[in-house]
């Protein structure tokens, strides 16, 4: 999985002054959970630019003090008026310990029922899944070259190589839907194929 790297700086305080104070001074209150300690701290807010304005998932290389984590985003809090990040929660990351995060899907191919006029809609475009942290895949291929016309894709179908993905069995992940069009020509080609018969 890509990754980037943010530096920041422990938080000494972490009262409200304190946060205004780093907010209004371009800098992003953070937190780190999940290791052995709760770490607070502070970072630039164009630092965040490539991991949240982004479908793409990231891994995050936190430098502190030295000191480097290895994080996943957790939770972005935003401004409801400005859009300005509030606040993020980061979950450091243990080599030996799968974690779930959603992934985007990725389409792959060419669906013989697109080509025959139905339409790709796609049902869930991320997925839960379930890995070692350097297993984590940067998306679910999902590929649509054996789709014909009215036919759905399960995630049973999608493969789940080092992965695991985390959803019920009957989780549809895209579907090739009938056209107005198509399903006109349909009801037209059966009536005049009855009509025929009656002859």
């Amino acid at each position: 999985m890509k990754s980037i790297t943010i530096k920041g700086s422990q938080r000494e305080s972490v009262g409200k002054a304190a946060t205004k104070a780093l907010r209004n001074a371009g800098q992003v209150p953070c937190v780190l959970y999940g290791g052995d300690n709760v770490l607070h701290f502070s970072a630039p807010e164009m630092a965040f630019k490539s991991i949240v304005y982004t479908p793409n998932v990231y891994t995050a290389t936190i430098e502190l003090g030295g000191k480097s984590y290895t994080a996943i985003l957790q939770d972005i809090q935003f401004d409801p008026v400005s859009d300005k990040i509030l606040h993020v929660d980061f979950y450091e990351l243990n080599k030996n310990k799968e974690i779930t995060i959603e992934v985007p899907i990725q389409i792959e191919g060419t669906s013989p029922g697109v080509m025959a006029g139905g339409t790709l809609r796609i049902v869930n475009r991320k997925l839960k899944v379930k890995a070692l942290p350097d297993n984590l895949p940067d998306f679910v291929s999902v590929d649509i070259s054996g789709m014909e016309m009215g036919n759905k894709l399960y995630v049973t179908k999608l493969p789940q190589k080092n992965y695991k993905i985390m959803h019920p069995d009957n989780t549809v992940v895209c579907q090739i839907r009938i056209s107005r069009a198509a399903m006109k020509a349909a009801q037209d080609a059966a009536k005049a194929e009855k009509g025929g018969k009656k002859k």
